[in-house]
């Protein structure tokens, strides 16, 4: 503790409080340790595309949170298009390298929170050479392959450019730690040495946490003898939710009646509710607001699964998303409709049952088994879900572990 008192880790992550992303936790947990944290991010947008009301360019540039100190630069919001997309990571690069060449700050360490875009990690990478300190990096998002995916970018002079950009940072970071143990091979291929490289999986913040639904209120989610599944979070086209109006015609054919809750904004949300309409299967669909984090828990109480869901991607099958330590610190019941590692989770787990991207056709069988399951069966998962969360991704044992690292 002594040790931890003295010193300041300097946080660089695009997205931020009242943004919802783990890094907001780890900061304040990270400050209730003893440390100093002092994050640089940028004005919340996320996932709306527009600045948050009350936030702006010359609103709320310095705040703070949970003992956190915030300093905002300037950013353009990400909009609804793959150009805005590209402006919005480049002018939040571009007040870095202005922002690293002024700021009087004096920290111990740089610690970059990659979540997509990787161009983040730049002001960082800057700002620790110029004072001389480690620069740690934590990759849970893997560029530059996820350009192709999240920006739509397939030039291949530009995503060399990108791989250009993504060699650098990797060089002249001290430490890198990974979200997903498939991410390690990914990277060693670019040429770094697996002594630098480190797995430290995310974890739930404490809210998220098994709770019998008879002690909640979620009038949100009507309380009938339809199979509620629950899906929270972004509603983006990585998400690959255009398979669920599929498997929701398929299951109307089989006369299986479901509800799919989908709880969350983003810009695939409005082609999503057409597509319901297109294919008449709007009464299987129940479209919610994005809800605060501390709610979520409850939905997923009422509920009787929850779905993760990825687009098919080489990049995505070796990605671990953060809503898979979520839904099983919640113990409920896991339906998967995606590839690779998230996969191995569940399967290893026993907390749910598993089929590929992009098919609608098997996310369909795997809700039809689910729903005919019995209730001690889906308890069991639940049950099951719980323990593997304990046993992987403990919260005191991860940033315990940390702690080494900010020790040396």
């Amino acid at each position: 503790m002594d040790i931890a008192l003295k010193k300041h880790i300097l946080i660089i992550a695009q997205y931020f409080y009242p943004e919802q992303f783990r890094i907001n936790d780890i900061c304040k947990e990270w400050v209730q340790k003893g440390y100093k944290v002092t994050v640089i991010t940028g004005i919340p947008n996320y996932p709306q595309g527009k600045y948050y009301n009350g936030y702006g360019l010359f609103k709320k540039t310095k705040d703070t949170y949970e003992g956190v100190d915030i300093i905002r630069i300037p950013l353009i919001p990400r909009g609804s298009s793959s150009i805005m997309l590209a402006l919005n990571y480049l002018s939040f690069v571009i007040s870095g390298y202005f922002w690293s060449l002024f700021s009087k700050i004096k920290a111990d360490y740089v610690f970059v929170y990659e979540v997509s875009p990787m161009t983040q990690a730049l002001p960082g990478v800057w700002y620790a050479k110029k004072r001389n300190i480690p620069c740690y990096l934590y990759v849970t998002d893997l560029w530059p392959e996820n350009v192709e995916i999240v920006a739509g970018i397939k030039n291949k002079k530009i995503i060399n450019l990108i791989g250009a950009m993504v060699d650098y940072i990797y060089k002249r970071c001290d430490r890198i730690f990974t979200s997903s143990h498939s991410f390690i091979e990914s990277i060693e291929s670019r040429g770094v040495n697996s002594d630098k490289l480190e797995y430290w999986p995310q974890y739930a913040e404490d809210y998220y946490k098994p709770i019998d639904r008879i002690n909640v209120n979620v009038p949100e989610i009507p309380q009938d003898d339809i199979f509620n599944i629950i899906f929270a979070g972004n509603v983006g086209y990585a998400q690959g939710l255009d398979i669920l109006p599929k498997a929701a015609k398929i299951l109307k054919d089989m006369s299986i009646k479901v509800r799919f809750n989908i709880v969350g904004e983003g810009r695939y949300k409005n082609s999503l509710i057409e597509t319901t309409r297109n294919y008449e299967v709007s009464e299987y669909f129940n479209f919610i607001s994005k809800q605060p984090p501390e709610r979520i828990s409850d939905f997923m109480a009422v509920s009787d699964a929850t779905l993760i869901s990825l687009s098919k991607s080489k990049v995505f099958s070796i990605t671990l998303p953060a809503k898979t330590q979520s839904c099983l610190a919640c113990g409920i019941p896991v339906i998967v409709a995606a590839d690779g590692e998230i996969q191995k989770v569940i399967a290893e787990s026993q907390a749910g049952v598993c089929g590929d991207a992009g098919d609608a056709i098997g996310l369909a069988e795997n809700i039809k088994k689910m729903v005919g399951m019995s209730i001690d069966e889906r308890q069991n998962m639940s049950l099951n879900a719980v323990n593997y969360y304990n046993n992987n991704f403990d919260k005191t044992s991860l940033l315990n572990k940390m702690d080494t690292w900010f020790g040396r």
